[in-house]
């Protein structure tokens, strides 16, 4: 445990500014940057402007460094976070439908109480708990209609699956006994359960970043998902990407919706963000050189959901 004791006084949004000012961070109108200090804290801009920073250890800036550069970066974080998070939910919400049917239909549909289905007797413990307090603190009417007419403790999976987090889902998934149900489920989805389990586990951990609207664009990932064993014509034909930055994670999403519908937008969203934004350096993301050139991100979709199976800015890579 550190020893020294934190002891910065807090400054005014003045201060704020001739502090940055000192360190050689220019703005180019000192009252929107005020105003935008009042709406956005210092401490939330700081991930944005320490890219900026030529010493990091005196918080000292590179020449030409400015304040509207670091605000574009936020920005666009903002953006990019909002439309990751369309696309997660319309995973999530196809991953419920595909849960709830699978295994009601070869069980029955109260197989969440079923305890022979899950691998950790500690775990299941812990989940129903979890799941009987989101149904409890509920308020969907066919939940509480439910509720109301039925004296069950659980309702119907069908109906549970459509109100638990995305998180209690995703270990619902995990904590299946390895076997058909889990390799029915993942084959979907066109992936092996394994790699599906830690895709839904990192997704599960991008969405989180997204509802905090925490920095995510050129994040070291904590959560690193796993590379897929699929036909390189649906995958990146790149299979030394990194797979702990953004740029795996954004094409995880495509190969997911590729399958869940195939005609949808995601790809031309982003092509629309990085036109709204083209100072950014994509490289900080994980996007590879000639990254336009894979199937997956410039090419038709090829995947058939009945077969599954220039100027940037001036930034440090490796920030985080």
């Amino acid at each position: 445990m550190a020893e020294v004791v934190y002891q910065e006084p807090f400054l005014s949004y003045i201060e704020q500014i001739n502090l940055l000012k000192s360190r050689g961070l220019s703005f180019k109108d000192e009252s929107r940057a005020l105003s935008l200090l009042e709406c956005v804290s210092y401490y939330r801009l700081s991930s944005y402007w320490h890219p900026l920073l030529e010493d990091k250890q005196n918080k000292t800036f590179k020449e030409n460094a400015n304040f509207d550069t670091a605000f574009k970066l936020y920005k666009f974080d903002a953006d990019l976070r909002k439309i990751i998070m369309a696309e997660i939910v319309k995973i999530e919400i196809a991953l419920r439908s595909k849960m709830a049917y699978v295994l009601s239909l070869s069980n029955d549909s109260f197989w969440l109480e079923n305890e022979d289905l899950f691998s950790c007797n500690q775990t299941y413990s812990y989940l129903i708990s979890k799941i009987k307090e989101e149904i409890k603190r509920s308020e969907e009417n066919f939940i509480i209609s439910f509720k109301r007419d039925f004296s069950n403790d659980i309702p119907p999976a069908f109906m549970v699956l459509e109100i638990t987090s995305f998180g209690t889902l995703s270990k619902l998934y995990k904590y299946l006994k390895p076997g058909k149900y889990r390799r029915e489920i993942a084959q979907f989805f066109g992936l092996p359960d394994g790699t599906f389990e830690s895709w839904l586990h990192s997704l599960v951990y991008v969405r989180n970043i997204c509802a905090h609207s925490a920095r995510l664009w050129n994040k070291q990932m904590r959560i690193i998902p796993l590379h897929p064993k699929v036909n390189k014509k649906q995958w990146l034909d790149n299979k030394q990407v990194c797979n702990n930055r953004i740029y795996f994670v954004l094409s995880m999403i495509i190969y997911l919706l590729n399958i869940i519908n195939p005609k949808h937008s995601f790809k031309q969203k982003l092509e629309a963000l990085f036109s709204k934004y083209p100072s950014i350096d994509k490289t900080a993301m994980g996007f590879p050189i000639n990254w336009q050139k894979e199937s997956l991100w410039g090419g038709t979709c090829d995947v058939n959901p009945e077969d599954r199976g220039s100027d940037v800015f001036y930034i440090q890579k490796n920030h985080d």
